[in-house]
């Protein structure tokens, strides 16, 4: 005999079955020391998307391309003269498979952060007929950028952390502007470190140090063993650290023997069980250094059951101010994770938010992401209103 619960809980499980969503959700409550939670304003989203008429002359294959007419994703940000200024990976070749593109970096400017205002038609950043361009970005191009601020010698001067992918390598690059739209490359990051032993190291995701100060989000020097330093947390498939006495140059922390010292790795049965990926520049707070990060969840048995495999969420770690290559501690679940149709389609359809734009603008922080390598979106958090929540977990 069927009654009158088990008749409601059938009708309810029937109904989100029709809407395509899962039976329940559960708070996801954050610690007080995390972002959040970040909310996607209603009706902008994707936020930049390819574009089929615009074109570029090539200056490597020598004719026109239609440079962004398959995908426009994975952006960095930055404030720039009172605007928020967006720097999105875009690829040419909607027939060719995933890394058999050519990337290029495109331009677009917001004036309230969730809307464009003006963007460029053709690329700012892309592989030319450079000796760095010829050596590391060609044919695959220039990817995947994180862009900070720094006062230097009384001007501000732009820092690009970007892969540089020549389709043998992909090596973390860097690349330097006064303007945001003519960029000086200077080869891989860690390229004079240790006589070159990591010139050649395939490396991604260089998420550099910033704090806040007098409402600007600017580079941060902190002291990492003793010496005053900006400090970079770079990795893919786990978080190292470098460190820089000039922004261009970067040494990555070691032990001894000159190996690597990994300071995150992947977690079984979490949402960053197969990745944890460098994501936004890093944010130094009261509380410690905030690295926000992009979780892969595994293709098997070590994934978490509560997402889909192959997932990107992102994470956020706190590292020590007093010593910022100490954990203090590290989010058990994402606070931002694929949720919107556009962000679980396109050209990863396994679902991805890809987080690499953080910017303080308006007493609030503006994030951007990549929607399943193939958009771009953002959401906000304004710390005067914190919520404290992030994105639900699902209950499968």
């Amino acid at each position: 005999m069927i009654t009158n619960k088990t008749f409601s809980l059938l009708l309810n499980a029937a109904t989100a079955l029709v809407l395509n969503v899962l039976p329940a959700q559960a708070d996801n409550h954050l610690p007080a020391w995390a972002f959040g939670g970040f909310e996607r304003p209603e009706g902008v989203n994707p936020l930049i998307t390819p574009n089929v008429s615009t074109s570029f002359s090539c200056p490597m294959r020598g004719h026109s391309v239609a440079w962004e007419c398959a995908d426009t994703f994975n952006p960095a940000a930055v404030e720039k003269d009172g605007k928020i200024c967006i720097l999105y990976r875009a690829e040419d070749d909607p027939n060719a498979g995933i890394g058999g593109r050519t990337s290029r970096i495109g331009y677009a400017e917001s004036k309230d952060g969730i809307h464009i205002d003006y963007r460029q038609a053709t690329p700012v950043m892309y592989p030319d007929d450079s000796e760095v361009s010829r050596t590391y970005e060609w044919k695959g191009g220039c990817e995947d950028p994180r862009v900070v601020a720094a006062d230097v010698d009384g001007k501000t001067l732009y820092v690009m952390t970007y892969t540089s992918w020549n389709n043998k390598v992909p090596r973390l690059a860097i690349a330097t502007s006064s303007d945001l739209k003519t960029w000086t490359k200077h080869g891989p990051a860690l390229r004079r470190a240790y006589n070159g032993k990591f010139k050649d190291l395939a490396c991604k995701s260089g998420s550099i140090v910033t704090e806040v100060v007098n409402g600007r989000q600017v580079a941060a020097k902190v002291k990492v063993n003793g010496k005053k330093k900006y400090l970079m947390y770079w990795g893919e498939q786990w978080v190292c650290a470098a460190t820089s006495d000039d922004l261009v140059n970067w040494t990555p922390y070691v032990d001894e023997n000159q190996n690597l010292i990994y300071l995150v790795t992947p977690r079984e049965g979490y949402f960053d069980s197969m990745l944890t990926e460098c994501g936004p520049p890093a944010v130094k707070t009261s509380d410690g250094i905030i690295l926000f990060y992009n979780g892969k969840n595994d293709s098997g048995a070590k994934a978490d059951a509560a997402y889909p495999l192959n997932t990107y969420a992102a994470g956020q770690i706190l590292f020590s101010n007093d010593n910022p290559l100490q954990v203090k501690a590290r989010l058990d679940k994402p606070f931002f994770r694929p949720m919107s149709d556009f962000e679980k389609t396109g050209q990863y359809a396994a679902g991805t938010v890809f987080i690499e734009g953080l910017v303080y603008h308006n007493a609030k922080w503006f994030l951007y992401y990549g929607c399943a390598d193939s958009m771009v979106g953002v959401a906000v958090y304004d710390p005067a209103h914190r919520s404290g929540v992030g994105d639900p977990i699902v209950i499968k």
